[in-house]
């Protein structure tokens, strides 16, 4: 029977079939951050129940720290009381914690990968939606609630549902401007927010293939975005080369063993999936969205839609509230829109390769006035590259802020916000209503056009600045 690549994990880490299509499946790996990881923490602590397997969580403070130079885990008053829990019950549990300032720490996201807990073909949790991205490393990583950490923190073990099956090919080639938060607009864009519910996505195809690690991270990151279980990327040879020598990941002869494993994993010819969608790569260009959707979409030198457009009257109000709260008009250009705040970090885009392209663009020049611009690197280790490579003296000559390793500004939950009806350029992956901060205005968008848009003053391509 051909099978696909999510099958191959999935099934392997069945260890037990329940009734109604329900199964107990083994968990690998199980990441731990302040927002979520203090609660699941205590309540097994509450129940009196050992960890089945502290060393195989890890845990880091991320969410509520503040970012600014020098901080610590009290700086923001909110987020100490998390920070602390989360370091006392690491330590009760025997749980692995990256703190504040040491090598490993970061958003929880960024450091899995790069310290190579996260390994091809492993099933991995996180009290966090954005569990998705470390499936560019062909691992099958989903987020979970509360109380379904809690039960993996005491037992190893979930009870899930297998979903059904999307493959997304990506066939042709991305221009050299384009990135993978570009492609991954235009598939939003075109399958809306809901296009990928109750499905795990692969994504395949020449484009796919053609990215880095850390942009297939990129990618699959936004799949929770269409409403996904989990994205994954089969490994291949750029994913051995980029996990050889991680801290976490084999060594030696065990290493070249586990890469014969990895080669296993890749779909099989003619396997079958639910559900199939094809993308022109060729047709791909850099893109920024204009509303309060993820799946507001459009390349960058395209027009806000008109409501007056829309197919019923439910489609059209919800337009034109997406419309009213960004302050836009129907039909303008989204190029050239004033902004007055750019963040360039979080777990989609705050990688070193992500901070080199930005940096590319403004090396040399100089924030408008009247923008605030962000810098917040992934991890400790991405900021101290960043150093090392004069990255954080590009951007702070240019008037960018150099902050700590965080995620700062892309859920607010930290006291750094986005004023209420200013507008910002980010390279997160959310622009909800007050996902920035109350009122806040939020256009996503890839690191290059983020820095371009710091230098011009509105939203702009890095080919249109001076």
């Amino acid at each position: 029977m051909r099978r696909t690549l999510f099958d191959k994990i999935w099934e392997p880490h069945v260890v037990r079939e329940l009734s109604d299509g329900w199964v107990l499946l083994h968990i690998d790996r199980h990441l731990l951050h302040d927002l979520s990881g203090p609660a699941a923490l205590a309540d097994v602590a509450a129940r009196g129940l050992p960890l089945h397997n502290p060393e195989l969580a890890f845990a880091t403070a991320d969410h509520t720290m503040s970012s600014a130079p020098g901080r610590t885990g009290l700086t923001f008053p909110s987020g100490a009381r998390l920070w602390t829990s989360l370091r006392e019950y690491t330590k009760a549990a025997g749980v692995r914690l990256f703190d504040l300032g040491r090598p490993g720490h970061g958003i929880v996201h960024v450091m899995g990968p790069e310290l190579g807990i996260v390994l091809p073909g492993l099933t991995l949790i996180c009290g966090d939606s954005h569990t998705c991205t470390n499936g560019g490393l062909g691992a099958l990583a989903f987020g979970v609630g509360s109380s379904e950490s809690t039960h993996a923190l005491a037992t190893q073990t979930l009870r899930q549902q297998k979903p059904k099956q999307m493959r997304i090919r990506c066939d042709g080639r991305l221009s050299s401007n384009v990135t993978a938060k570009d492609l991954a607009l235009h598939i939003l864009g075109k399958l809306g927010a809901a296009g990928g519910v109750g499905f795990a996505i692969e994504y395949a195809g020449s484009a796919v293939r053609q990215l880095d690690v850390e942009a297939r991270l990129t990618l699959c990151n936004l799949s929770i975005e269409l409403g996904a279980r989990c994205g994954m990327i089969a490994p291949d040879a750029l994913t051995f080369d980029y996990l050889r020598g991680k801290p976490y990941a084999p060594r030696g002869e065990a290493f070249d063993r586990a890469v014969e494993q990895w080669q296993s994993l890749y779909t099989d010819d003619d396997a079958v999936f639910d559900r199939e969608e094809v993308i022109d790569a060729n047709d791909v260009r850099p893109s920024v969205t204009w509303g309060t959707s993820p799946e507001h979409a459009i390349p960058i030198d395209g027009r806000v839609p008109d409501p007056q457009d829309a197919p019923d009257g439910e489609h059209r109000a919800a337009l034109q509230a997406a419309i009213d709260y960004m302050g836009l008009t129907p039909g303008q250009r989204i190029a050239g829109t004033p902004v007055d705040w750019v963040f360039i970090g979080s777990c989609t885009n705050s990688r070193i390769s992500d901070l080199r392209a930005a940096a590319a663009v403004v090396r040399g020049k100089t924030v408008a006035p009247g923008v605030t611009a962000w810098v917040v690197p992934g991890s400790e280790t991405i900021k101290r590259t960043g150093e090392a490579e004069g990255l954080k003296e590009v951007f702070e000559t240019a008037g960018f802020a150099w902050r700590e390793p965080g995620c700062s500004m892309c859920v607010a939950a930290n006291g750094e916000q986005v004023p209420p009806q200013r507008r910002s350029v980010s390279t997160s992956n959310r622009n909800f209503v007050g996902r920035q901060g109350p009122g806040a205005r939020t256009h996503l968008a890839s690191p290059a056009v983020a820095a371009a848009s710091a230098i011009a003053g509105c939203i702009a391509e890095p080919k249109g600045i001076a």
